[in-house]
């Protein structure tokens, strides 16, 4: 550091040799540098100046995320045993276990709920006499309605004293119910016997099969065909292409193009022109699609009012229509033959509505 310049001890005239020009310099700087980067700071408002960072790190959250849905081997192969608990593979793990065991229920119903979910989650266990009086029994499934009437009523020629007419045409009805079944089992594919008739072959008959078997006729026929080939490949060889029969086959390829595209240029046209034809083909096409899924659901609707959907392995099996022969009409409930029982009735109903799978026919031990 250098000595301090004397003041001149002169007059105030003398004065101004020894003041100092620093701050001027220092402020024209300030300026010049303000003016460089676009004003003072001091000027400007703090909102411009300050600003929150609003924006998240995506790559460490994820990364986070990832870390801790980690799942080690041990513990996936024990979650696949619902009675046996899994041990945690960290001390993080453990200590947010032991948090939802101990978390204390609040005064809301929804936040009791929640915790005895959450535990129930963990533990995978269900204590039985936790709430008393409170039932744990799941929603049951609704059915779903079917057209099928819970009780039909039987024609009236069914009754136990019917008119002659309704009487014939129930008749009638079983009949032909009885003879259709008569008619498909004599008209239906026949089962495939399960012993086949004949009489046993000799040893010495096996043998005279075994050497008629024609390889003969097979040799003979390969031996042609080796012979027809080699005739065709020597015709090949034989044969030498010029040079104008390779330019006559180049001038063919090009006419061939040539046509391909003038037909197809015509094809275009004549779609273009019988595009009205075409929009009203597919209208009618979309309009038989639609009668026939009409027809479909109609069908459909008329297959489950008849006999329901399909349950098991076994086809329902409609009961026979219970009507009385003319011999058994005597008009009268005491002389009233039994045909069925009640019982056997409502669990027919019960199969044909659907709420029972059908089973086979079983024999009377």
């Amino acid at each position: 550091m250098g000595k301090k310049a004397k003041s001149s001890r002169k007059g105030k005239k003398a004065w101004r040799a020894n003041i100092s020009t620093a701050e001027i310099e220092d402020f024209f700087e300030k300026s010049t540098k303000d003016a460089l980067s676009g004003g003072s700071l001091t000027d400007l408002p703090s909102d411009s100046l300050f600003y929150v960072d609003k924006s998240k790190d995506l790559s460490v959250k994820r990364k986070i995320e990832k870390h801790r849905e980690k799942v080690l081997r041990s513990e996936s192969v024990l979650q696949k045993n619902p009675f046996v608990q899994a041990v945690p593979s960290s001390l993080k793990n453990a200590k947010k276990l032991k948090k939802k065991q101990k978390e204390v229920p609040t005064s809301n119903d929804a936040a009791v709920v929640a915790s005895k979910e959450n535990c129930v989650s963990v533990s995978g266990m269900v204590d039985l006499w936790e709430g008393e009086g409170e039932g744990h029994n799941k929603g049951k499934k609704r059915t779903k309605p079917t057209p099928i009437p819970a009780v039909e009523v039987e024609p009236p020629g069914c009754s136990f004293n019917p008119s002659f007419e309704s009487h014939q045409d129930s008749l009638a009805k079983a009949v032909a119910e009885e003879m259709q079944k008569v008619y498909k089992k004599e008209l239906g594919p026949q089962p495939v016997p399960l012993t086949v008739t004949g009489e046993k072959i000799d040893e010495e008959d096996m043998y005279f099969l075994d050497a008629d078997d024609g390889s003969d006729d097979d040799k003979n026929m390969e031996s042609d065909n080796e012979d027809i080939a080699l005739e065709k490949r020597s015709a090949k060889k034989t044969k030498m292409v010029t040079r104008v029969e390779l330019n006559r086959r180049a001038r063919r390829k090009e006419r061939q193009k040539i046509e391909a595209k003038e037909n197809k240029k015509e094809e275009i046209s004549k779609e273009i022109e019988s595009l009205p034809h075409i929009l009203q083909e597919i209208a009618r096409e979309d309009e038989e699609k639609h009668k026939r899924k009409v027809r479909r659901v109609i069908a459909k609707q008329e297959r489950l009012k008849a006999r329901p959907p399909r349950l098991g392995k076994h086809k329902f099996q409609s009961a026979p229509q219970q009507v009385l022969l003319s011999e058994e009409i005597t008009g009268s409930l005491r002389k009233l033959k039994a045909c069925c029982t009640l019982a056997r009735d409502r669990f027919k109903s019960f199969e044909k509505r659907g709420l029972i799978a059908p089973t086979a026919k079983t024999g009377k031990k």
